[in-house]
């Protein structure tokens, strides 16, 4: 019988590490992690405008203001987020997953699909072996759409993102109009029956015995496992957060207030197909969009115009649909873009009636 991954990769010796240790040390990084969140914003006045002399009010002195500011605390926020979802994320495995959609009944597993997307860290690279395991493990097709769409629209990135710039009002809105993107769209998908549209080798592939060693991990292993996490997410969008805020710190500094309203505003009945159609060709994660996001609102754009934007980038990348490509037809590409897009464009719409 095959041993568990986690039980390869960890040391026998973290094992013999008491529990209080790995707590204190948590803990007392917890408490750093405050003091530097809440310095951030001071420090960062304090060198736009006694450091470096610019002057308070004017466009290069605002920009450079949001930009110490912003690369810091969303940066901190990342960090201290995903330590946490990590941790959470420890007390599931893949198996467990597959074994939770696996068998559920349309609506109900396509909110788990949804709910565990949410959970999942998720790239496009990853796209083709998580179809080929669910399909594989006799997960029907439409709730592993909706884990598909969920994924990379309402990850711990977006939300601790989004909660950072806009607060949790902003971020619950998010996260409730991105699951019920996916739920319903998955949910079309599978009573399309659209499984003759999956490229055959992926039905004929075949999983292993299944047998799988579920190992109880102590916190110690936990809070190693999270920090590897932490360490590799951040690793790897650290710099799309440089580049999108710094993107964003030159809209906020150098396009007068408003400037937006006419094209993006919420008077503008075409403001939602447009964002959705100028999000489609860009190739960028919520890391990157989200200080672009903050920066169009702040001139004029809506909000749902702005978060429909954004949707499109990180659910409809271009790339992603390549990848996809490997395992599905054009046609069930097409009815995927197509059913994604009219939900992100109704999300749109209805945020723009009900927020002011």
């Amino acid at each position: 019988m095959r041993r568990s991954i986690v039980e390869q990769t960890i040391s026998p010796t973290v094992h013999q590490q008491p529990p209080w240790r790995a707590w204190a040390i948590v803990i007392g990084a917890g408490i750093i992690w405050l003091i530097a969140y809440n310095l951030v914003q001071p420090l960062a006045q304090v060198i736009t405008f006694r450091v470096l002399g610019l002057q308070e009010g004017s466009h290069l002195g605002e920009a450079v203001a949001f930009f110490l500011y912003d690369v810091p605390k969303i940066l901190l926020l990342l960090s201290g987020m995903i330590f946490l979802i990590s941790t959470i994320r420890s007390f599931f495995s893949p198996e467990r997953t597959r074994e939770l959609l696996g068998g559920k009944r349309e609506g109900i597993g396509n909110i788990l699909a949804a709910g565990l997307g949410v959970l999942t860290p998720f790239c496009s690279c990853s796209a083709v072996p998580l179809f080929i395991g669910f399909v594989e493990a006799g997960i029907p097709l439409g709730v592993t759409f909706s884990f598909l769409i969920a994924a990379p629209m309402v990850n711990e990135v977006a939300l601790v993102m989004l909660f950072g710039m806009f607060g949790w009002q902003i971020a619950s809105l998010y996260l409730i109009a991105g699951m019920s993107v996916a739920i319903l769209a998955g949910m079309i998908i599978g009573r399309l029956h659209l499984e003759r549209y999956v490229e055959d080798f992926v039905w004929q592939i075949k999983g292993g015995d299944g047998a799988t060693v579920l190992t109880r991990l102590t916190w110690h292993q936990r809070f190693a496992m999270a920090w590897e996490n932490t360490r590799e997410i951040v690793g790897k969008v650290w710099l799309y957060v440089i580049i999108g805020i710094a993107v964003g710190a030159g809209i906020h500094g150098y396009v007068p207030e408003d400037a937006l309203a006419g094209v993006l505003g919420r008077e503008a009945w075409w403001s939602v197909p447009v964002g959705v159609i100028l999000g489609v060709p860009l190739y960028s994660n919520a890391a990157g969009i989200i200080p672009v996001v903050q920066a169009l609102m702040a001139k004029g754009a809506a909000l749902g115009t702005v978060l429909a934007f954004m949707m499109a980038v990180v659910a409809l990348s271009l790339p992603e649909m390549i990848i996809l490509r490997r395992v599905l037809k054009p046609r069930l590409i097409a009815i995927f873009i197509g059913t994604v897009t009219t939900g992100i464009v109704v999300v749109g719409y209805l945020f723009n009636l009900i927020v002011n």
